[in-house]
């Protein structure tokens, strides 16, 4: 899969994108994603919302191989 963060969440990871091994839940990849990347990561992850190919996930969703997963924190508009 391809993780692809937005904002705060790719300040905090450094990155803008990376390729993740697939067939795991949401909830199971921000788990690793929060190790990998730290507290302040962990910190940001907690108010963003993810989408699975460009439909929104919850924790239990399925990400598999091959997917696009979208890290998007909260977007302020004026």
């Amino acid at each position: 899969m391809i993780i692809r963060y937005f904002a705060g969440a790719a300040e905090a990871a450094g990155r803008t994108e990376q390729p993740h091994d697939g067939n795991l839940t949401v909830s199971a990849l921000k788990s690793q994603l929060s190790g990998e990347y730290g507290t302040e990561f962990a910190r940001v992850l907690t108010c963003c919302s993810v989408l699975v190919d460009g439909t929104r996930a919850t924790d239990d969703t399925f990400a598999p191989t091959g997917a696009t997963v979208d890290v998007l924190p909260p977007f302020a508009g004026g």
